[in-house]
């Protein structure tokens, strides 16, 4: 990339397979062809044709029908196309077939998104995941290179050359590598864990933000962190979770988690890869789930985030706070609609993470949610029992203290289970009052 332009990695046609409405599904294919564009646009493809192809019954050698085959496969030739894209999951026999009747190289949607995680990882946990993921992908394919490993453009080598498409992958050192990456993984997962352990010991309840990529998540997270975490209009424009600690309206301190977004039919091996990551959502205190009101598909972007946190063991009880962005882009008619719903559900609210409106109402609510689960108690602890006074400066928040003769008078908020913890562990100690928070 030379003065903040990107070189172009090739010209490509976007295929969008177009089926029987199936109940419940509320995708519109026009903004299903919309998104895939924008999927290639973010690996710098220029996009030449972009177009639906109905598809009734995906053919098991071809998936498309012959006739969209012999028109794609003139556009190929008229226009010097270097790659098909089909917005929908290949076999590898059927991936080898489009790309013998098309004459150039096709991916498929799980081939995509994993070539933009590819380029996109910059963190060595990143990586780490994204080559798991792609090497699980791979191994599937009858025909694939070995050398995108140590390719510099990024990326996993779904659009490699010539050269590259002459080689096949030897299983024996690609399971070897699967095998080294998830040993790998695991010590991630396991180092993840004790900075969890050590976050717990400090007390800084975890929100983290969820939602679809390019919902503006990362635009809301700079907004309230007052960080510079990568945010643009572009899909998957940030990877690796970023956290900050910031402070709440009443001055309650949290960590904020800013987390990889998610988009419909994500590869299961990619959710597998990155689940050390994603396990820092099912930890949170408090999620909050970032949708882009004025985008027409908001419904079934919902339906797909609530689908990857039900897989990820994220409990609905209570629900996700939902924050309702890009209200800047909304007519007045579209935003009153909005607002009425939010009048009736608290955990409901408006906000622009550009401009900023709304985001005191969210820090609000996160505030409420995260009281909810907290009680004030008062305890009357001897002043020898410095262990008893430092568990609760650690796993509560005291709000008042006052000390005679004898006793430490601390009112404190903390959690439920922390406060039968505490009763437990220190017997010596005097409850002299409690109320909810």
């Amino acid at each position: 990339m030379e003065n903040g332009r990107a070189e172009e990695t090739g010209r490509a046609i976007v295929v969008q397979p177009v089926r029987r409405v199936r109940s419940g599904d509320l995708r519109d294919p026009d903004r299903q062809l919309e998104e895939a564009v924008g999927l290639a646009a973010a690996i710098n493809l220029s996009v030449a044709f972009a177009e639906k192809a109905r598809v009734d019954t995906a053919r098991p050698g071809t998936f498309l029908g012959p006739g969209t085959l012999d028109r794609l496969a003139d556009i190929v030739q008229e226009h010097e196309i270097t790659l098909v894209v089909i917005n929908a999951a290949l076999s590898p026999i059927q991936q080898r077939n489009l790309e013998r009747a098309l004459g150039t190289k096709v991916i498929d949607r799980t081939g995509l998104i994993l070539e933009i995680f590819g380029a996109r990882a910059r963190t060595h946990e990143g990586r780490l995941q994204v080559e798991l993921a792609a090497l699980t992908y791979q191994r599937s394919r009858l025909v694939r290179s070995w050398t995108h490993l140590e390719r510099q453009r990024g990326g996993f080598g779904f659009m490699g050359g010539p050269g590259e498409r002459q080689l096949e992958i030897d299983r024996r050192l690609t399971d070897e590598r699967i095998g080294k990456l998830r040993r790998e993984l695991e010590g991630v997962k396991r180092t993840r864990a004790l900075h969890r352990r050590a976050r717990k010991r400090v007390p800084y309840p975890v929100v983290a933000l969820v939602g679809y990529t390019n919902a503006g998540k990362s635009t809301l997270f700079n907004r309230l962190a007052g960080a510079q975490v990568m945010a643009r209009d572009l899909l998957f424009a940030t990877l690796d979770p970023t956290m900050r600690r910031i402070r709440l309206p009443a001055g309650r301190q949290i960590i904020l988690s800013d987390t990889v977004g998610f988009i419909s039919e994500l590869p299961t091996n990619l959710v597998a890869a990155f689940r050390a990551t994603l396990e820092e959502v099912s930890e949170a205190d408090v999620v909050v789930h970032v949708r882009d009101a004025a985008n027409d598909d908001s419904a079934s972007q919902k339906q797909d985030v609530d689908q990857v946190l039900a897989d990820l063991g994220v409990s609905e009880d209570p629900p996700p706070v939902e924050a309702l962005n890009k209200i800047d882009l909304l007519d007045a008619a579209d935003r009153q609609v909005l607002a009425e719903r939010a009048a009736r559900n608290h955990d409901v609210v408006l906000i622009s993470a550009v401009t900023g409106e709304g985001t005191a109402d969210l820090l609000e609510a996160v505030e409420r949610r995260l009281n909810a689960a907290r009680v004030v108690r008062d305890f009357a602890v001897d002043l020898l029992d410095g262990a008893a006074i430092a568990w609760l400066y650690a796993h509560g928040d005291v709000l008042q203290r006052s000390d005679d003769d004898a006793h430490a008078h601390l009112t404190v908020s903390m959690d439920v289970a922390d406060a039968a913890r505490f009763l437990d562990r220190f017997t010596g100690v005097r409850e002299v009052g409690g109320r909810t928070a």
